[in-house]
């Protein structure tokens, strides 16, 4: 399954990125990043395959990795073709964004810059690929 995610605004070249980088280099499973303008535009178009869209949302669940490495897996297993994770601008997801998302996410209940959420997602998504791959990295509580 793709992990792919998209972000409103531009990383540039920045500690987060590098980050980023670094994170989604050790996933096995194919990613990809895509930016949008902070306002305006349309995320990338679907090449007909299923897919999820998980949307990064003050409003989201706040799971576990384990309970989030669950959910990939189970999206992966029923034959999802591509996880597309979406990050918004400062004001968010409106209503109508948030009804067609499959899963809403939060990472706390603060506020974080899209720079570092980009950079929890990725770690995150390593984190999830590693649990369901039984790599040792994980610790439960």
């Amino acid at each position: 399954m793709l992990l792919h995610i998209i972000a409103r605004g531009k990383i540039g070249r920045s500690a987060e990125a590098e980050l980023v980088e670094r994170y989604l280099k050790r996933i096995t499973w194919p990613t990809r990043v895509s930016e949008m303008p902070d306002t305006g535009g349309k995320p990338p178009a679907l090449a007909g395959t299923p897919s999820v869209t998980v949307l990064l949302d003050e409003k989201g669940k706040q799971l576990s990795s384990l309970e989030f490495a669950e959910i990939l897996g189970r999206w992966r297993d029923n034959g999802m073709r591509e996880c597309r994770l979406m990050i918004g601008a400062a004001d968010g997801f409106g209503e109508a964004e948030r009804a067609g998302a499959d899963l809403l996410i939060a990472f706390g209940r603060m506020t974080w810059p899209h720079m570092m959420a980009r950079a929890m997602l990725a770690e995150q998504l390593w984190r999830a690929t590693s649990i369901l791959a039984n790599h040792p990295y994980h610790r439960e509580g």
